[in-house]
């Protein structure tokens, strides 16, 4: 079985800034050396990635079930599934050939999960307490679960926690 990289999942409500947030993460951990894969699960089941006109989104609407750009810096697969796959699945599939798997939108799946809560889109959050590890929020009273607090600005915070925890405690 390959090795799967640390998973932590950014999650929260819709329009709470996860993407905004989950971006200045990426480049934070990336800048300090750290491979990043991410995933983006798309709740509403047809989340097509090919672009529409493309050659490759092409061949799939031609009845081709796999679909691969290739270039000599990028790979690029498309694939047909009978089911959703679990984010174990995918991760093995990201293979150990990144440090750390950030994903986004597994608010029951998702593992390692920090929270983001934005006051202007909603005071509660979508996880229990057994189900988080951290929140990011510009809400100041927001801390029903003693646990760590990260504002919304603060990506190089959250990528200390993540160092710490699930990195062997320092960059590369």
């Amino acid at each position: 079985m390959p090795h799967i990289p640390p998973i932590v999942s950014i999650v929260g409500k819709s329009d709470s800034g996860k993407t905004t947030f989950l971006e200045k993460l990426i480049a934070e951990l990336a800048g300090r050396g750290w491979r990043i894969a991410t995933v983006k699960h798309h709740a509403h089941g047809d989340a097509d990635v090919d672009v529409p006109g493309k050659d490759s989104w092409r061949h799939r609407q031609s009845g081709a079930a796999v679909s691969v750009v290739a270039s000599a810096r990028q790979v690029g697969l498309v694939r047909e599934v009978q089911r959703e796959l679990t984010l174990d699945e995918i991760a093995e599939m990201i293979g150990d050939d990144v440090d750390l798997i950030l994903t986004e939108g597994y608010k029951r799946e998702g593992r390692n999960r920090i929270e983001v809560c934005r006051v202007e889109r909603s005071e509660t959050l979508v996880c229990e307490p057994d189900e988080v590890i951290a929140i990011v929020t510009d809400h100041e009273a927001l801390d029903p679960f003693s646990m760590p607090l990260f504002g919304l600005e603060d990506a190089g915070d959250v990528a200390d926690f993540i160092e710490h925890r699930f990195l062997s405690g320092g960059a590369l």
